[in-house]
């Protein structure tokens, strides 16, 4: 009984790879749609129905719990879900949680009032559609006051990133941080609020300066998810065979994922 990592393309990769580093024992099927990539600049209902469909699916291959490794699905469509009720012995969970942990220094399970953390300007770069939402805003909110969070739509870095054109990214993340440093010319912390992103953490990091913090999600997803199974044993089982699914083309995702992770991977065509 395999873990399910879900994606719209290839930016939950990041996710997967700092999941196996810290779990390497666990089984994992990921799933990317591919086909319908990029998620960023879809209505909020074709999101949901999209991610809503996959994940049904990864339930049916055996993946009792899935994994939103993808913020704009988180944004759109994990609310929603649970609160259209999700089967018995099956769970879904989100990207936002960890990195609001991390940000309040506040654990999910504490549930006392908001009050004041140490970051108090906060630069959100994400994809239009989860700007748009205002989830991450949302459940900050939930945890924490006094905050100031500016969000920057980073329109155009995941199609590049998908692409394998690292140049235009990289020119498009500087452009993106000039356009933040405007609106917010001092950020304390800087969240990465897309699975593509970690892939150019260092140019955020370079164009935002070293006395930003950059707070990126694939280890925090990583670690939350080591801790969620350690309370919730009975969401994994035995095997250490990992599967690859595409809704695109597999043998042109198969090459782009291989780019990524710098190491052989094989995606199969989705059923």
């Amino acid at each position: 009984m395999a873990v399910g990592i879900f994606d719209s393309g290839l930016g939950g990769l990041t996710v997967l790879k700092a999941v196996h580093a810290r779990l390497p024992d666990l089984p994992l099927v990921y799933y990317g749609d591919n086909a319908h990539a990029p998620y960023g600049v879809r209505a909020t209902q074709d999101v949901y129905d999209l991610t809503s469909a996959a994940v049904h699916g990864l339930w049916e291959q055996g993946c009792d719990l899935v994994v939103l490794a993808c913020n704009t699905a988180s944004a759109a469509a994990l609310r929603r879900m649970q609160e259209a009720g999700v089967p018995p012995g099956k769970r879904v969970l989100g990207v936002f949680v960890p990195l609001i942990e991390a940000l309040t220094e506040r654990q999910w399970g504490d549930n006392s009032p908001p009050r004041e953390v140490a970051v108090k300007h906060v630069a959100l770069f994400a994809t239009p559609a989860t700007v748009a939402s205002r989830a991450f805003q949302r459940e900050l909110a939930f945890r924490a006051i006094g905050v100031d969070v500016e969000a920057q739509a980073c329109g155009g870095v995941v199609d590049a990133i998908e692409e394998g054109d690292m140049i235009l990214a990289e020119a498009l993340v500087r452009s993106h941080v000039d356009a933040l440093r405007r609106k917010m010319p001092q950020p304390q912390a800087a969240v990465l609020g897309c699975t593509h992103y970690p892939l150019m953490q260092e140019v955020f990091q370079g164009a935002l300066g070293s006395d930003v913090q950059v707070f990126s999600q694939a280890d925090l997803v990583a670690d939350s998810l080591a801790d969620y199974l350690e309370r919730h044993p009975g969401m994994t089982g035995a095997g250490a065979e990992h599967r690859f699914v595409t809704t695109g083309d597999a043998r042109r995702v198969s090459d782009r994922a291989t780019q990524f992770l710098r190491r052989r991977i094989t995606f199969e065509a989705a059923t």
